[in-house]
């Protein structure tokens, strides 16, 4: 799950980061009311969508007076902001950020993931901040520095310290710089995140050091644990397709191939997309029903798919474990005929009752074409893709 800039700002605020002040606004009147309220002669109009890149994009202005304000927050509100991260068909911009201006020295990158590898939350810093990490990673990764952090002590003073004065933080400022560190990897393990990222991080003229941007997403597995993040959720930055999935515990990824998947399990899921992909055939998304699927629950799985206006074909690849595929099988034939099917059904499946449910939909009179491994699933669903 994401947040927006100014509710990752809040939390970090909580865990004792720096950051400017500012208002969240839904409106141009919004926007003015918020920068007479921060008062001084500079403001920062931003847009706030789950994507970064949004000042490249035309995203993030500075105003020198309320009505350069007015006419920047009339700009952004309402635009479709293309960035790097949005794709071509960008995001619809409905929030803004209104921020106090900022006396930049210097911009720094931090940010913390978790590292497979050690199993530790890695903390990574830059003295190039503002700049994409991935292209400070390509061209001159010897300025990124790297600590990854024992969950027993958390982030040590002298880590932090070393850290700063790595990225180029002087001495004056190493305190504030440490603080701001140890604050962040709270916020992150103790809010289960999955990224926190500030970029830039930035050094005052006076020395302060101060979060100019955040970035903050969350373990969905964890999320019974916050009710408070859950609420900051906003479902016009979601695809409406996974936001309906996620109200019937449908793990679903739209993607953009013409053959749906529906498949038990994430690991066959993935096989399934990469057997499809295999045979010349493109996924139309991703689509994990878990093992405690119903007929109800395929049927507004089908419904979930046969939305994309792509669709030409749909293989179902089931492993019948804890599931059994009599089950699937009922479920499969109550959604074809439920949702009135006109695309092709490829249907493969084996393991607990496979021959019972193999008869359930031979007997069931829908067009249905059964298969019996994942290569020859495959090869049909393509086939049928392309007539």
């Amino acid at each position: 799950m994401k947040i927006h800039e100014y509710q990752g700002k809040e939390i970090l605020r909580r865990y004792g980061v720096a950051v400017p002040r500012g208002f969240p606004c839904f409106s141009v009147d919004e926007a003015v009311d918020a920068a007479k309220k921060l008062g001084g002669p500079v403001w920062v109009v931003k847009a706030q969508i789950h994507a970064g890149g949004r000042g490249k994009g035309g995203g993030v202005k500075l105003a020198r007076s309320l009505d350069e304000v007015r006419r920047n927050a009339s700009a952004i509100l309402g635009m479709q902001l293309v960035t790097h991260q949005t794709g071509p068909q960008g995001q619809k911009v409905k929030r803004l950020l209104i921020e106090e201006g900022a006396d930049i020295r210097k911009e720094l990158y931090v940010g913390m993931v978790v590292d497979r590898a050690t199993q530790r939350v890695a903390l990574m810093a830059s003295s190039e901040g503002g700049m994409d990490i991935e292209e400070v990673a390509a061209h001159t990764p010897e300025k990124i520095h790297k600590v990854f952090i024992d969950p027993a002590t958390g982030l040590k003073d002298a880590e932090a310290d070393d850290v700063a004065v790595k990225i180029g933080v002087p001495a004056a400022s190493v305190p504030a710089a440490r603080s701001s560190l140890q604050g962040l990897y709270k916020a992150f393990w103790e809010c289960d995140a999955s990224l926190a990222e500030i970029n830039p991080l930035i050094l005052t003229g006076d020395g302060r050091v101060v979060a100019l941007d955040a970035k903050m997403n969350f373990d969905s597995n964890a999320l019974f644990r916050h009710p408070d993040i859950v609420a900051l959720r906003d479902l016009d930055e979601e695809d409406p397709a996974e936001v309906e999935a996620s109200k019937y515990d449908l793990s679903y990824i739209q993607l953009d191939g013409d053959i749906g998947c529906l498949v038990n399990g994430a690991g066959l899921a993935m096989a399934t997309m990469d057997v499809i992909k295999l045979y010349g055939g493109e996924p139309a998304n991703f689509l994990d029903v878990g093992g405690g699927a119903t007929a109800d629950k395929v049927t507004e799985a089908f419904k979930i798919m046969l939305r994309n206006p792509k669709l030409a074909a749909i293989l179902v690849n089931i492993f019948g474990g804890i599931m059994r595929c009599d089950v699937i099988a009922e479920g499969v034939v109550t959604a074809s005929r439920a949702v009135g099917l006109k695309v092709p059904l490829v249907v493969r499946m084996k393991g607990t009752n496979e021959e019972l449910g193999k008869k359930i939909l031979a007997d069931s009179g829908l067009p249905i074409i059964a298969a019996d491994t994942m290569a020859d699933a495959a090869q049909r669903v393509v086939a049928a893709a392309k007539r």
